[in-house]
Protein backbone atom coordinates (compact mmCIF):
# COMPACT_ATOMS: atom_id res chain seq x y z
CA UNK A 1 0.00 0.00 0.00
CA UNK A 2 2.49 2.78 0.92
CA UNK A 3 4.80 1.93 -2.35
CA UNK A 4 1.54 2.66 -4.47
CA UNK A 5 1.23 6.03 -2.67
CA UNK A 6 4.73 6.77 -2.86
CA UNK A 7 4.50 6.03 -6.61
CA UNK A 8 1.03 8.13 -7.12
CA UNK A 9 3.01 11.12 -5.19
CA UNK A 10 6.18 10.35 -7.46
CA UNK A 11 4.07 10.86 -10.87
CA UNK A 12 1.53 13.98 -9.33
CA UNK A 13 4.49 15.71 -8.63
CA UNK A 14 6.16 14.69 -12.11
CA UNK A 15 2.75 15.65 -13.69
CA UNK A 16 3.26 19.30 -11.86
CA UNK A 17 6.75 19.77 -13.38
CA UNK A 18 5.10 18.73 -17.14
CA UNK A 19 2.91 21.57 -16.16
CA UNK A 20 5.44 23.92 -15.23
CA UNK A 21 7.33 22.77 -18.66
CA UNK A 22 4.24 23.32 -20.80
CA UNK A 23 3.30 27.20 -19.37
CA UNK A 24 6.24 27.88 -19.69
CA UNK A 25 6.88 26.85 -23.27
CA UNK A 26 3.29 28.14 -23.94
CA UNK A 27 4.15 31.69 -22.23
CA UNK A 28 7.59 31.82 -24.90
CA UNK A 29 5.50 30.76 -27.72
CA UNK A 30 2.35 33.16 -27.19
CA UNK A 31 4.83 36.63 -26.21
CA UNK A 32 7.55 36.02 -28.72
CA UNK A 33 4.75 34.96 -31.52
CA UNK A 34 2.83 38.44 -30.49
CA UNK A 35 6.24 40.44 -30.88
CA UNK A 36 6.90 39.14 -34.05
CA UNK A 37 3.66 39.67 -35.35
CA UNK A 38 3.73 43.48 -33.57
CA UNK A 39 6.88 44.15 -35.40
CA UNK A 40 6.58 42.25 -38.55
CA UNK A 41 3.62 42.20 -39.63
CA UNK A 42 1.77 45.31 -37.43
CA UNK A 43 -0.49 42.72 -36.11
CA UNK A 44 -0.94 40.33 -32.87
CA UNK A 45 -3.56 38.20 -30.97
CA UNK A 46 -4.71 39.77 -28.47
CA UNK A 47 -5.15 36.52 -26.70
CA UNK A 48 -1.76 35.64 -26.53
CA UNK A 49 -1.45 38.77 -23.92
CA UNK A 50 -4.02 37.58 -21.71
CA UNK A 51 -3.10 34.14 -21.56
CA UNK A 52 0.77 34.34 -20.98
CA UNK A 53 -0.48 36.49 -18.01
CA UNK A 54 -3.08 33.68 -16.94
CA UNK A 55 -0.05 30.81 -17.68
CA UNK A 56 2.26 32.57 -15.20
CA UNK A 57 -0.27 32.78 -12.92
CA UNK A 58 -0.49 28.85 -12.74
CA UNK A 59 3.28 28.21 -13.30
CA UNK A 60 3.99 30.75 -10.09
CA UNK A 61 2.02 28.26 -8.00
CA UNK A 62 2.79 25.15 -8.90
CA UNK A 63 6.45 26.04 -8.66
CA UNK A 64 5.87 27.09 -5.20
CA UNK A 65 4.20 23.59 -4.54
CA UNK A 66 7.02 22.15 -6.04
CA UNK A 67 9.31 23.75 -4.33
CA UNK A 68 8.03 22.93 -0.76
CA UNK A 69 7.83 19.67 -2.22
CA UNK A 70 11.40 19.39 -2.53
CA UNK A 71 12.52 21.42 0.32
CA UNK A 72 13.55 23.89 -2.10
CA UNK A 73 12.46 26.85 -0.09
CA UNK A 74 14.85 30.35 1.10
CA UNK A 75 15.30 29.95 4.46
CA UNK A 76 17.52 31.16 7.09
CA UNK A 77 19.11 28.02 9.28
CA UNK A 78 21.97 30.37 11.05
CA UNK A 79 19.95 29.76 14.85
CA UNK A 80 18.32 26.49 13.97
CA UNK A 81 21.44 24.42 13.15
CA UNK A 82 22.59 25.91 16.66
CA UNK A 83 19.83 24.57 18.46
CA UNK A 84 19.99 20.97 20.24
CA UNK A 85 17.65 18.73 19.42
CA UNK A 86 14.70 19.58 20.87
CA UNK A 87 15.34 23.10 20.35
CA UNK A 88 14.95 21.93 16.20
CA UNK A 89 11.64 19.91 16.74
CA UNK A 90 10.15 23.15 18.55
CA UNK A 91 11.15 25.71 16.09
CA UNK A 92 9.96 22.55 12.93
CA UNK A 93 6.95 22.10 14.60
CA UNK A 94 5.93 26.00 15.09
CA UNK A 95 6.91 26.52 11.24
CA UNK A 96 5.06 23.53 10.19
CA UNK A 97 1.68 24.88 12.18
CA UNK A 98 2.07 28.45 10.98
CA UNK A 99 2.65 27.49 7.14
CA UNK A 100 -0.85 25.28 8.07
CA UNK A 101 -2.35 28.27 9.28
CA UNK A 102 -1.74 30.01 6.05
CA UNK A 103 -2.89 27.21 3.82
CA UNK A 104 -5.96 27.10 5.71
CA UNK A 105 -6.38 30.95 5.41
CA UNK A 106 -5.44 30.75 1.41
CA UNK A 107 -8.17 28.24 1.40
CA UNK A 108 -10.75 30.61 3.42
CA UNK A 109 -9.56 33.10 1.11
CA UNK A 110 -10.41 31.79 -2.38
CA UNK A 111 -13.62 30.26 -1.14
CA UNK A 112 -15.19 33.37 -0.27
CA UNK A 113 -13.76 34.95 -3.64
CA UNK A 114 -14.98 31.83 -5.63
CA UNK A 115 -18.74 33.35 -6.19
CA UNK A 116 -16.76 36.41 -7.12
CA UNK A 117 -14.35 35.00 -9.58
CA UNK A 118 -16.92 33.00 -11.35
CA UNK A 119 -19.54 35.26 -12.15
CA UNK A 120 -16.25 37.36 -13.58
CA UNK A 121 -15.10 37.09 -17.12
CA UNK A 122 -11.94 37.72 -18.16
CA UNK A 123 -12.02 40.74 -21.03
CA UNK A 124 -10.89 39.24 -23.95
CA UNK A 125 -10.72 35.47 -23.26
CA UNK A 126 -13.96 34.99 -22.07
CA UNK A 127 -13.23 32.68 -19.03
CA UNK A 128 -14.93 32.70 -15.88
CA UNK A 129 -11.84 34.14 -13.90
CA UNK A 130 -12.18 30.83 -11.30
CA UNK A 131 -9.97 29.16 -13.28
CA UNK A 132 -7.28 31.68 -13.12
CA UNK A 133 -7.80 31.81 -9.12
CA UNK A 134 -9.45 28.57 -8.29
CA UNK A 135 -5.32 27.65 -8.33
CA UNK A 136 -5.81 28.55 -4.77
CA UNK A 137 -7.85 25.36 -3.76
CA UNK A 138 -5.30 23.26 -5.28
CA UNK A 139 -2.22 24.67 -4.31
CA UNK A 140 -3.18 25.44 -0.26
CA UNK A 141 -4.59 21.85 -0.39
CA UNK A 142 -1.42 20.09 -1.69
CA UNK A 143 0.84 22.62 0.86
CA UNK A 144 -1.39 21.44 4.05
CA UNK A 145 -1.05 18.28 3.07
CA UNK A 146 2.40 18.64 2.93
CA UNK A 147 2.58 20.32 6.30
CA UNK A 148 0.50 17.82 7.96
CA UNK A 149 2.86 14.98 6.36
CA UNK A 150 5.54 16.59 8.22
CA UNK A 151 3.90 17.67 11.38
CA UNK A 152 3.04 13.44 11.47
CA UNK A 153 6.24 12.37 10.81
CA UNK A 154 7.78 14.95 13.66
CA UNK A 155 5.42 14.18 16.19
CA UNK A 156 5.31 10.19 15.44
CA UNK A 157 9.27 10.32 15.67
CA UNK A 158 9.59 9.45 12.04
CA UNK A 159 11.88 12.57 10.73
CA UNK A 160 15.92 12.38 11.18
CA UNK A 161 17.60 15.05 12.43
CA UNK A 162 19.06 16.82 9.39
CA UNK A 163 15.48 17.09 7.88
CA UNK A 164 14.96 19.03 11.24
CA UNK A 165 16.73 21.72 9.44
CA UNK A 166 14.75 23.18 6.55
CA UNK A 167 16.95 24.81 4.43
CA UNK A 168 18.63 22.80 1.71
CA UNK A 169 22.55 24.39 2.35
CA UNK A 170 23.89 25.37 -2.00
CA UNK A 171 27.31 23.40 -3.10
CA UNK A 172 29.15 26.47 -2.38
CA UNK A 173 28.02 27.50 0.54
CA UNK A 174 28.93 24.18 2.24
CA UNK A 175 32.73 24.35 1.04
CA UNK A 176 32.99 27.84 2.42
CA UNK A 177 31.68 26.67 5.62
CA UNK A 178 34.06 23.93 6.27
CA UNK A 179 37.44 26.19 4.65
CA UNK A 180 35.82 28.70 7.58
CA UNK A 181 35.93 25.95 10.16
CA UNK A 182 39.38 24.38 9.22
CA UNK A 183 40.61 28.34 9.55
CA UNK A 184 39.43 28.76 12.91
CA UNK A 185 40.70 25.38 14.05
Amino acid sequence: MQKSVDTSIYWFFKLLELLVVVCMVAMVIMVFGNVVLRYGFNSGISVSDEMSRYFFIWLTYIGAMLAMHEGGHLGVDTLIKHLPILGKKVCLFLSEVLMLFCNVLFFMGTFKMHELQVTNVSPVVGISMIWIYGVGYIVSVVMAIINLNVLFRLVTGRITEEELVQVIETEGLADVEKQMQGAKA
